[in-house]
């Protein structure tokens, strides 16, 4: 099973005049390798800006989450509290529903902070306790927390075992965190953790002589006729129906908030020919992107549809023709959705050559905005600076794009 790794949705946080600063988010994931959560991340500052505000980090997070909360639903943000946070109930802004509060390991255990997380509570909130070390100070803690996170890089196994042993008896769950590889993970799965976070399965472990199932070509098929103009619709609604799940995809998003029709679309046809050329492309392509993600995770499915957005939405700024960059976005991931090398998919792929040296990493003109996309996505902000100054675009306008991206490709996620 492939994971996705680091998944930021980044945003500028204006609070002025404060300096612009970005957020990211994390994908924490569960044993099955559903996705459980996202921790959201503070952009930390550059070294020749002032320190700000301590409190500032999370004033960001708040107003981040609040932007990117769509409905009750969603999973669970896992958010760092500071001391006074918790205690002054700044922290109260974000819904007790679905927001988990991280208890860091520098703050104090005291009577006053016991008082406060236990009256949060009482009021709904979830508590995880951030990088514990096991220290007999840390103990009263354990009693109001949900989950407590090890950081498998920091502890080695007499840490951890310490900490297994405070914790028995307490219904509580331990979070793996900064889990790399499929080692690391199998190691935390055996010591008891049921939750995992970090750079890991980013890629999978294929076999350089695996053949693609014949349905898979057919989607390969169908993408190539999702490229041309005028799209062909006898075409694709062919190949569409030539696979019931497809089939029930296209309805399904068809029917969706994404295209906000007057009337319940029936029938494929109709529903190719009722959301426009444009739409169309988009609503096949993900469709088929969860056809080809079977049993794959939902967060890296997510990180595919997030990257054919913003790399489509990006298009426009750098003269680059729209639905192909969304396809390139899209297909960035084939190698991982499809568990084979992507030197196989590519003799196979019906798509131009210079998509084609794109997608194997060579240089392309098309490869700015999928570097720009995986270094959002990994949080190198030093790459994603030089890029985006290099293709003359600012960081205001990268952010917006991504924040714009990571909300369409939620709601398409929520439609299938």
């Amino acid at each position: 099973m492939a994971w996705a790794p680091v998944e930021n949705a980044l945003i500028e946080v204006q609070s002025a005049p404060a300096p612009m600063r970005f957020v990211g988010r994390q994908p924490i994931v569960d044993e099955k390798g559903c996705l459980f959560g996202y921790e959201l991340l503070s952009r930390p500052k550059p070294a020749n800006v002032p320190p700000s505000d301590p409190e500032a980090a999370t004033r960001e997070i708040v107003e981040y989450w609040s932007m990117l909360l769509t409905h009750r639903g969603d999973v669970p943000a896992f958010v760092n509290c500071t001391r006074a946070s918790l205690i002054d109930g700044a922290v109260t802004l974000l819904p007790s529903s679905n927001t988990v509060l991280e208890i860091l390991e520098d703050i104090e255990a005291d009577p006053e902070l016991i008082a406060a997380c236990s009256a949060l509570r009482k009021q709904g909130y979830r508590f995880a306790l951030d990088d514990f070390s096991p220290h007999p100070s840390r103990a009263p803690l354990i009693e109001l927390a949900d989950l407590i996170k090890i950081d498998f890089l920091a502890s080695d196994a007499k840490a951890r075992r310490e900490i297994y042993s405070m914790a028995r008896g307490a219904r509580i769950r331990f979070l793996a965190e900064k889990i790399e590889t499929r080692e690391e993970r199998a190691t935390a799965l055996s010591e008891g953790c049921s939750v995992f976070q970090g750079y890991f399965f980013s890629r999978p472990v294929t076999v350089a002589s695996r053949a693609l199932p014949q349905n898979h070509l057919v989607y390969l098929w169908l993408l190539a006729a999702l490229r041309r103009h005028p799209a062909d619709l006898d075409e694709i609604e062919r190949l569409v129906m030539a696979d019931a799940t497809l089939a029930y995809r296209v309805l399904r998003l068809a029917n969706s908030v994404l295209h906000a029709l007057q009337h319940d679309i029936t029938t494929v046809r109709r529903a190719l020919l009722m959301v426009g050329d444009d739409a169309m492309r988009r609503m096949v392509s993900v469709a088929l992107a969860s056809s080809l993600a079977g049993h794959r995770s939902s967060p890296l499915l997510s990180m595919a549809l997030v990257r054919a957005r913003f790399c489509e939405l990006l298009a426009a700024r750098i003269g680059a023709a729209p639905d192909e960059l969304y396809l390139l976005g899209l297909l960035s991931l084939l190698d991982v959705l499809l568990e084979t090398p992507i030197e196989s998919i590519l003799k196979v792929l019906p798509i131009s050559s210079e998509m084609k040296s794109a997608l194997a990493g060579q240089p392309s003109p098309q490869l700015v905005p999928l570097r720009l996309v995986c270094c959002l996505e990994t949080c190198d902000w030093p790459q994603c600076e030089a890029i985006a100054h290099a293709a003359g675009l600012s960081e205001h306008a990268v952010a917006g794009l991504y924040l714009e991206a990571v909300r369409w490709g939620s709601a398409a996620l929520r439609a299938l």
